[in-house]
């Protein structure tokens, strides 16, 4: 079984809308690219051909436009998620779209589509309106999760904190979205929200920015005294138990580096297999089922045992999911 914790979707018809005919749009905020809509973002019957060419039995899915909006536009969304799933039975997993800081009516959805659509998990960006994800406005949503039984899928923001120093190259997307993940990451961990919520789990994807090549550095700055940080009220904290033990909350998919085998080999070297998951992030960064295939592929052939790769391309997230 092959599992892809990491596919994106968006409706046809705002698909249509946005692109009028062309076969990509760039949506930009303020200057900056922050999403590419192209008529394979709404054509499930391609994702599942192109499933099907890849050899993946399972896509989880998340909608490119259900991370902004109203309660009830990504109430829509969830339920036309719900549509798919039940189109293409056994294809596809659902997640939730909610606004985060949307209180007791948001969560009130999130139980629906957990209960009552079948979703398993929620997505949400790596800052929530500038919200940085340690922040105590979160953690009504993060218990709520928990109470659930969810997970939470966590997306580089699309608009990237900082964009005002990245007006140039692509470079909110190719490199500020890295950006965000590693410090979600962080922030998640020392900011206690594990501390607080010990049964939350959290999917980072793209290798949580690419996090693996940056934790020697990070793992050094946990030592306040050597650093001259202790005492220090926002620079001093420090969660409950070593940096590392919170992997076992933390899963990190393999999409993001547009089918580069080289950032799954670096990931290796740093995080525990286990908590590692396959995403290709289809259709946005790979677009073709030979491209999806090639990258598998190449996962396959990495210098690991055959029990670490079952675990990648499935086994490690099997529970998330309840398959």
């Amino acid at each position: 079984m092959i599992i892809d914790f990491h596919v994106h979707w968006v409706p046809s018809d705002v698909v249509r809308d946005r692109t009028k005919g062309q076969d990509v749009a760039v949506r930009y905020e303020g200057g900056v690219p922050t999403y590419i809509f192209h008529p394979r973002l709404g054509n499930l019957a391609q994702h599942v051909e192109t499933m099907d060419e890849a050899g993946i039995d399972i896509s989880v899915l998340s909608c490119g436009v259900g991370f902004t909006g109203t309660l009830d536009d990504r109430r829509r969304i969830n339920d036309r998620t719900k549509e798919i799933l039940d189109k293409y039975p056994g294809r596809f997993v659902g997640l939730a779209h909610i606004p985060p800081l949307g209180g007791d009516e948001a969560f009130r959805e999130l139980a629906r589509a957990a209960r009552d659509l079948g979703f398993k998990g929620v997505a949400i960006e790596s800052d929530v309106q500038g919200v940085t994800l340690d922040s105590r406005e979160l953690w009504p949503f993060y218990r709520s999760v928990q109470e659930l039984g969810l997970y939470v899928f966590v997306h580089p923001s699309l608009k990237a904190l900082g964009i005002d120093v990245m007006q140039d190259y692509d470079l909110a997307r190719s490199v500020g979205r890295e950006f965000g993940l590693v410090m979600a990451t962080i922030r998640l961990i020392d900011g206690g929200v594990f501390d607080e919520f010990p049964r939350l789990r959290v999917h980072m994807s793209h290798l949580g920015g690419g996090i693996a090549a940056l934790l020697g550095r990070i793992r050094s700055y946990q030592d306040k005294v050597f650093w001259g940080t202790a005492g220090n009220e926002r620079h001093g904290r420090l969660p409950k138990r070593p940096l590392d033990d919170y992997f076992a909350n933390l899963f990190f998919d393999t999409g993001g580096f547009c089918g580069e085998v080289n950032a799954v080999r670096a990931a290796l070297l740093e995080i525990p297999s286990s908590q590692i998951l396959f995403g290709s992030d289809y259709p946005q960064e790979i677009r073709s089922g030979e491209a999806v295939r090639t990258f598998i592929q190449s996962i396959e052939g990495l210098d690991v045992s055959a029990d670490v790769v079952r675990g990648i391309l499935a086994d490690n997230g099997r529970h998330l999911i309840g398959v």
